[in-house]
Parts: C-alpha cells; structure tokens; sequence
C-alpha cells in the first residue's frame, strides 16, 4: 500500500524520531510477513523501553501514528483493523477464473483421522491475524472470543465438539491463548465449566456423556512470563475476580499481545503437532496436492 501523504503534519522533533523508531519496529514485522495492530505495536515500544506503560502513552502513540501516517511517513499497509472490515462477495470474470480460485482455495482436512480434535480459541481479535497462519496449516478452527464468551458461541462450539469428537469417537483439545490477568485466568475455568454444563444436559446417552473436553493454556502462562519478560500492568483491582488473582499471583498482570509474533507462532505450533499424528497429516498434504492435479485436468478441459 505504501505512503501517501495527505496532509502536512505539525510534528515535535521527539515525534519524528518516535516516527523513526515506529518505521523500524515495522519493518522487523513487515520482514516476517506480518501486519501489526496498534496494540502490537504499543507493546513493541513498551518491551523495547522506548515509552512507559501507561493508558496515557498509548493515547499518545495512537495520535502520533495516525499522524506519521497521514503525512505520508509510515506505510498505510503497516497497521491493521481487525474489527472494521468490510464484507465484499466474490465474483469472478470467467469460468477459468473461479476454477483457478477452487483450485487455490482447495484443501484437504487436515484433522481427518488424527486422534484429538483442535480448536484455538484466543481472548482478543488482535492475535488472530498472527495466529491464523498456523491454524490454516492445520487445518485448526480459531476462534475469537473478545472477553466471555456468549452462550450462543458455546453452545456451537459444544455442537462442533459432539460431531467432530464423540461421534469420531476421539477427544477434545481447545489450546487457549489470554492474558495473564485475574478475568483472563478464569476464563479458562469458565469455557471448561460451560463445557460441562451442556454436556451433562445433553440427552444422547452415554456417547456425549463420556466424551473428554480439556482446555489447555498455552499463553500467557507464568513460565512464559519468567521467560520472555513481557512489560507488565497493575490488576485491575475494579474486576470482580481481583481478590483471588491478587491472593496468588500479586497485583500485577500481563496481556498476552505483548509476546513477539514469532514467539506466538513457536508455542501454537508445537501445541498442535503435540496433539496430531504427523504421518496422518503429511497423508492429507499428499492428497491434496493429488485433488488438485485433478482439478487442474478439469481445467484444462474448458
């Protein structure tokens, strides 16, 4: 996408130099294939000393960015909305068009025939457009939860995990990523619960019953923070579930935006290929590399 100024802006010397620094940490995850959100961002800048954590210096941050960009000093392209994104349908100029998208669109089920079925579920939105490249691979639903979830969501998610887990007759494995904070830590033990509410209440015998959802954390955990030293918050002593979290672990928390792409990337990874048997996987790679050769024949034939 690029610079392109619109405007002349009226900036501080320390605005252009933060300008500067804003470009570098950019290009670091341009340079990786990712597009930053403003969040990612702000962290960046934290981890790395360059601003305090504070409400105020991400307010600040925001206004500098939306500036730098206005002027035509940083890439449009670099900083992405993941909630305000338009829906546009898909259309196609002609018959060879949509058959080369089916052909590049195709893909085999990659959780076909292993032994634990996989959902990634994420606390907040921002993650999922990092995330999203290794849950494809796998052929791994993620799903964005933005706090608690609602009940209509868990409800579908129970449903998903009747028909791919007690009627393949297999377990249920969700990898969670929040962060380490007194809501973000219980929200684990609320998606279990929930879980287990409906499964209790669902009437199909003992299949339902008998089958085994277990909710693995795997960010941000306190190893993690150890570890990787992600810039930390005060608890929010205003949650409800404050008390408890303060009792255990302190009164400070951690989110789980502020460990690198990279790092993020690392822990789903080897979570998912903990749960898959890989020889089964690469027979779905080979199989679709197959389909496709065929749907290139059908091509051809137009």
């Amino acid at each position: 996408m690029g610079r392109i100024k619109f405007r002349d802006a009226k900036l501080s010397k320390a605005n252009i130099y933060r300008l500067e620094q804003i470009n570098g940490i950019i290009q670091e995850y341009q340079a990786g294939g990712y597009t930053m959100t403003l969040r990612q961002l702000y962290y960046q800048l934290v981890s790395r000393d360059v601003i305090p954590n504070s409400d105020k210096e991400y307010s600040k941050l925001s206004n500098v960015l939306k500036e730098g960009r206005m002027a035509g000093i940083v890439d449009w392209g670099a900083i992405e909305d993941r909630l305000r994104v338009p829906y546009t349908p898909a259309s196609f100029d002609s018959p060879q068009d949509i058959v080369n998208a089916a052909i590049n669109q195709y893909k085999t089920d990659k959780q076909e025939g292993q032994p634990i079925y996989t959902e990634v579920w994420v606390e907040k939105d921002a993650l999922s457009g990092v995330l999203k490249r290794v849950t494809s691979k796998y052929h791994v639903p993620i799903m964005v939860n933005r706090g608690y979830s609602s009940v209509t969501a868990m409800y579908d998610a129970f449903m998903r995990f009747v028909n791919e887990g007690a009627y393949k007759n297999r377990g249920v494995n969700i990898l969670y990523l929040g962060d380490f904070d007194p809501s973000g830590l219980d929200m684990i033990r609320d998606i279990s619960t929930r879980l287990r509410e409906f499964q209790e209440g669902y009437n199909d015998g003992d299949l339902v019953a008998n089958m085994h959802v277990y909710v693995e954390s795997i960010a941000l955990t306190k190893e993690q923070i150890d570890l990787y030293n992600p810039p930390p918050n005060p608890a929010k002593i205003t949650d409800p579930r404050a008390a408890g979290f303060i009792k255990r672990h302190g009164h400070t928390s951690w989110e789980v935006d502020a460990l690198k792409p990279e790092v993020l990337n690392d822990l789903l990874t080897e979570a998912i290929e903990d749960k898959m048997n890989m020889g089964v996987y690469e027979q779905m790679i080979e199989k679709e590399e197959e389909d496709k050769k065929k749907l290139n024949t059908l091509k051809n034939a137009l």
